[in-house]
């Protein structure tokens, strides 16, 4: 069975995607750390766990749980390579899905800006969500969650 699983510490779409996960009969867990207050769900299909403050901590527990019929909603890059690493999918909340083919770029963009930072340079940081991203994370939340319930095919073997 198919769980989407929200990174929720600071997760500008959390409830956009419980009302597509609702839609699609998914259970939901939200997994923070209680930096923030997150406040309960409107939805039965809806886990709230709140899990010890730390660093990577949330996800840490994403990814110890996460299996390959899940979907991951996350702008934590490396969450996102650790959710891919075990056949998950992923994406994030400005609707951007997560593939093998573009997480290593992703993760070596967001190295090169962790060292600009270091060394004084303002790398301007993400742009505000707008209604067009919005709107592509609700498309492309919709498209994982139906092509994650369908079963995958099987892999073919070498010669």
């Amino acid at each position: 069975m198919t769980t989407l699983f929200i990174d929720g510490d600071a997760c500008p779409v959390r409830d956009e995607a419980c009302r597509v996960a609702h839609r699609h009969g998914v259970p939901v867990v939200v997994v923070a750390n209680g930096s923030r207050p997150m406040r309960r769900s409107e939805w039965p299909n809806v886990t709230m766990v709140t899990v010890a403050a730390g660093a990577d901590v949330a996800d840490d527990w994403i990814a110890g749980r996460i299996g390959g019929a899940d979907v991951c909603v996350t702008n934590d890059i490396p969450l996102a390579a650790r959710c891919l690493a075990t056949g998950a999918r992923a994406l994030s909340a400005n609707g951007r899905v997560w593939t093998p083919d573009n997480i290593g770029n992703a993760l070596a963009g967001r190295e090169i800006g962790r060292h600009l930072r270091e060394i004084g340079l303002n790398t301007g940081g993400p742009a505000p969500m707008g209604k067009r991203d919005r709107s592509q994370f609700l498309n492309s939340l919709d498209t994982l969650l139906t092509a994650a319930r369908r079963p995958r095919p099987p892999m073919a073997r070498p010669p």
